[in-house]
C-alpha cells in the first residue's frame, strides 16, 4: 500500500525541529509531525509568515504543540543564537528536518560572503546540524532528514577550489550542486553515526515536482530566465499538493524502516508515494569534498565523538 501520514506513528513526548516551517513544505512537514503529537520548534526566518503558519497548524490541530525559533540560514549568527535557544530549552531532538532552502536565484551573497545557495542551502543547514548534533546523538532512534531534489542528478560535487561559483555562476547548476550536496550530507553523516554507536539515522529526501512556493520565490529573486517561468507556470498545472509533496520527508524523518544513508522520494519521480529510492552515482570522494569545504567555510565540525562527550 503508499505510504501515507496515517503511516507516521504516534509521536507523543518527541521534538522536532523544522527549518523553513513558515510555508511550503516546511509548513506540511510541521503539521503533520504535530498532528501525530510531536512538539514542533518551527525554525524560519520570517516571523510574521512563521506566526500564520502557526495558527494555520493549530487550525488544523488544536491541540498541536508549537514553537517557533528564529533563523536566517543566511547568517551564521543567527544560526548560532538559534541553535543556543533549542538547547537551552530542550533535551532531545528526534526529528531535525533540514528544509529550508532556495532555487536558483540570481548570484548574491549571504551575511557571511557566502554565495546564497550554498550558504542557506548547504553551509547554514551544516552549520545548525553541528550546534543541534549533542542532542540529536543523545537521543534514542533520532532522524537528521536532509532535503534534496531532483535537481541533484544534474549537480556536481562542489569545487573545492570554488565552491561558491564565482568564477562562472549559473543559478541552475549551482541549486543541482547544493542539492547533491545536501544528499551527500546525509549519506556522509550516516557512517560516521554508525561508527560511534549512535543508532540516529540520515536520511535524504527529494518531493519530486511540489507545487509549493519555492518557484514563486525564485521568480521573486529576480531570475527571470525562461526556466524560472516555465517551472513558476507547470508545477501549477501538474505540481503535487505540498501535503502530498512532504512526504517523502516525513517518511524519511518517521517510518522506522527507513534506511540510513538512503534516499526517499516520489515512485515515479516527479510524483507518486514516497519510496526509497536507489543511489547508483559514487559518493566518496563528492562527500570528502563537501566535509572539508563545509568545515573550512563555516569553522565548525560534524565531529560524532565530540558531540557524544559534550
Amino acid at each position: 500500500m503508499p505510504w501515507s501520514v496515517s503511516d507516521i506513528p504516534d509521536l507523543t513526548g518527541t521534538t522536532s525541529v523544522v527549518t523553513g516551517a513558515n510555508g511550503g513544505l516546511g509548513k506540511a512537514t510541521t503539521k503533520a509531525l504535530a498532528g501525530k503529537g510531536a512538539h514542533v520548534v518551527m525554525a524560519a526566518r520570517n516571523q510574521d509568515k512563521a506566526k500564520a503558519a502557526r495558527d494555520e497548524v493549530l487550525a488544523a490541530h488544536p491541540d498541536a504543540s508549537l514553537e517557533i525559533v528564529e533563523l536566517d540560514l543566511g547568517a551564521l549568527a543567527s544560526v548560532a543564537e538559534a541553535a543556543d535557544q533549542v538547547r537551552s530549552t530542550h533535551d532531545r531532538i528526534d526529528h531535525l528536518v533540514l528544509n529550508a532552502g532556495v532555487m536558483a536565484i540570481p548570484e548574491s551573497t549571504t551575511a557571511d560572503g557566502f554565495e546564497s545557495q550554498l550558504g542557506i542551502n548547504v553551509l547554514g543547514h551544516w552549520a545548525l546540524l553541528s550546534h543541534l548534533l549533542p542532542l540529536v546523538v543523545r537521543t534514542p532512534r533520532a532522524r537528521v532528514v536532509t532535503l534534496s531534489s531532483i535537481a541533484a542528478h544534474q549537480g556536481r560535487a562542489l569545487d573545492p577550489g570554488d565552491p561558491h561559483m564565482r568564477a562562472d555562476y549559473d543559478a541552475w547548476a549551482q541549486y543541482g550542486n547544493t542539492k547533491l550536496a545536501m544528499r551527500h550530507l546525509a549519506q556522509g553523516l550516516q557512517p560516521r553515526l554508525r561508527a560511534h554507536g549512535v543508532d540516529a539515522r540520515a536520511v535524504a529526501a527529494h518531493p519530486g515536482l511540489t507545487n509549493s512556493d519555492l518557484q514563486s520565490t525564485t521568480v521573486a529573486s529576480g531570475n527571470e530566465g525562461l526556466l524560472a517561468k516555465v517551472s513558476h507556470a507547470g508545477v501549477k498545472v501538474v505540481g503535487m499538493s505540498e501535503d502530498t509533496g512532504a512526504l517523502s520527508q516525513l517518511r524519511a524523518a518517521t517510518d522506522p524502516d527507513a534506511v540510513g544513508g538512503g534516499l526517499y522520494g516520489p515512485l515515479l519521480g516527479m510524483s507518486g508515494p514516497p519510496v526509497r529510492k536507489p543511489l547508483v552515482r559514487p559518493a566518496e570522494k563528492a562527500i570528502d569534498t563537501l566535509w572539508r569545504v563545509c568545515e573550512t567555510e563555516t569553522g565548525l565540525a560534524l565531529d560524532v565523538r565530540a558531540a557524544l562527550e559534550s
